[in-house]
């Protein structure tokens, strides 16, 4: 994004057209570049002046200046002084008034002289010092422009169209792929909501200029949101652009804008950090839900929910949406509002951020509000699952005979519960007439009575762990146990079977 000063728009027609450059700039952008390298080691002085005998031979002044911005951020400038400035001034300073101040350059000279005898170093270097770390005496030490004319010239118009959106209230897009632009703006924290059209569905989203607070941070990430759009292949915009007072129609499409070179559509994996934290921490946890981001789109009317998360049950075909509100307008709180409101037939939960006052009627739709400052507790979003859980387990137990007879003569619970599609809590309740529960392991009494043969006093538990594993038993501790032994710990080398004492 260019500086709003740089901004070169017309106003033909009542319209608001940026005036993008063709390949005719390209020239230009080459002289530019080539100032840059040439400077390299030059006082940015000397850089400016340079930049600025350019001008009069560009159709505009501000295309100099705008390429010239965009070069320098790919410039590094340093402050080159052999006493540092603040130390030299300082000095200096007092230097003068030792002499009884400075009136002509006698005084001058003689002050500087003083100020070179304590720091060492001659009065013409203490002079050079003054003030070189103030801009225009930085020097240039390194120019690697990522960017060849041409492609300077795609930036320059990319920039331009950034700049003159920074004024939007409402931006419409349509694009090749909507499903990753609404992720992107989701990514960016951008207001928005999805309307559907006859000629298909589209993206609106609230530009910088209709908010009241945040308007630099929002309209930073806004202008990122170009550069998502104009790295699709086909894509229109229309906005609407408060002009001084005077609203006003902008329209770009992939014929005016691209993005040079390839860049990612949006750094950041997550919409925030408090959605990134929160999916971090469930993700960590052994739960029977997956949790899946950016589910499919919930139709809300002539509008088009997609909520940040969806929790899918591993042991039925149910999914949970959820959704994080975070700090939004007043306007763009009721619009999200009326579309819980309008999404029918669907589990959805919402954390509602506390300073938003919205939790009650967010429970009055249907959907239930899990209130959060700062964070979202997972223990509050896995209590309000498990009351799913609970109901679930219910419906799967109903078809679950209350005695099970596995074939293996070795299983487990775990095993059970995937072999039948239920929880482990319906499996653990019901009983199992041809085996013996041992821990979470259910073994015949046939092979019990085996491995109790195979199993001696004094064997190492590496061995004994070896005899079980052979029966297809991995919970040692727990078969054992209900062996009559004990594991003698031998520091951290290992154990030795004993025999249990009362």
């Amino acid at each position: 994004m260019l500086t709003k000063d740089l901004l070169r728009v017309s106003r033909a027609g009542g319209g608001y057209h940026p005036q993008f450059l063709d390949r005719s700039a390209r020239p230009m952008a080459a002289r530019v570049v080539g100032v840059f390298q040439g400077h390299v080691g030059h006082e940015r002085a000397a850089l400016d002046a340079a930049l600025a005998e350019l001008e009069p031979e560009a159709d505009h002044f501000k295309i100099v200046r705008g390429f010239a911005s965009l070069c320098e951020r790919d410039a590094t400038f340093e402050t080159r002084a052999e006493v540092p400035p603040d130390r030299a001034r300082r000095v200096a300073f007092e230097s003068a008034e030792a002499v009884g101040g400075v009136v002509t350059d006698d005084d001058r000279a003689q002050a500087l002289a003083r100020a070179g005898d304590r720091l060492g170093t001659d009065a013409e270097s203490v002079a050079d010092s003054l003030y070189a770390d103030r801009d225009a005496r930085q020097i240039l030490a390194e120019f690697t422009p990522r960017w060849s004319p041409d492609e300077l010239v795609t930036q320059y118009n990319l920039s331009l169209a950034q700049t003159a959106l920074f004024d939007a209230t409402e931006v419409r897009v349509r694009s090749s792929d909507p499903r990753n632009l609404v992720s992107a703006v989701k990514r960016l924290r951008l207001m928005y909501e999805v309307r559907q059209t006859p000629e298909g569905r589209e993206l609106v989203v609230t530009g910088p200029d209709a908010l009241f607070r945040s308007t630099r941070r929002y309209g930073t990430r806004f202008a990122r949101l170009l550069r998502s759009v104009a790295a699709t292949d086909d894509w229109r915009l229309s906005a609407t652009i408060d002009d001084r007072g005077t609203e006003r129609d902008l329209t770009l499409s992939d014929a005016d804008v691209s993005v040079p070179g390839v860049d990612p559509v949006a750094d950041a994996a997550f919409d925030s950090a408090v959605e990134r934290d929160f999916a971090t921490r469930f993700s960590s946890l052994d739960l029977d839900w997956d949790l899946t981001r950016e589910p499919e789109p919930l139709a809300t009317g002539t509008r088009v929910m997609i909520p940040d998360f969806a929790f899918d049950y591993r042991h039925a075909d149910f999914r949970v949406f959820f959704e994080i509100m975070g700090f939004w307008t007043p306007e763009y709180v009721a619009k999200k509002l009326s579309q819980l409101e309008s999404a029918e037939d669907v589990e959805l939960l919402v954390a509602v951020d506390e300073s938003l006052g919205v939790g009650e009627e967010i429970e009055a739709r249907d959907a239930r509000a899990i209130p959060y400052r700062g964070s979202v507790r997972v223990k509050d979003v896995v209590d309000a699952l498990r009351t799913y859980e609970a109901r679930l387990a219910a419906e799967a137990g109903e078809n679950l005979p209350d005695e099970l007879t596995p074939d293996a003569d070795v299983t487990t619970i775990a095993a059970l519960a995937e072999e039948y599609g239920v929880p482990e809590s319906v499996v653990v309740g019901r009983t199992f007439p041809a085996h013996e529960r041992v821990g979470r392991t259910l073994v015949k009494p046939d092979v019990l009575a085996s491995v109790a043969d195979d199993i001696e006093v004094g064997m190492a538990l590496s061995d004994a762990e070896a005899v079980l594993a052979e029966y297809g038993i991995e919970d040692a501790s727990a078969v054992l146990s209900r062996l009559g032994y004990r594991v003698e710990w031998e520091g951290l080398s290992g154990g030795t079977v004993r025999e249990k004492t009362e």
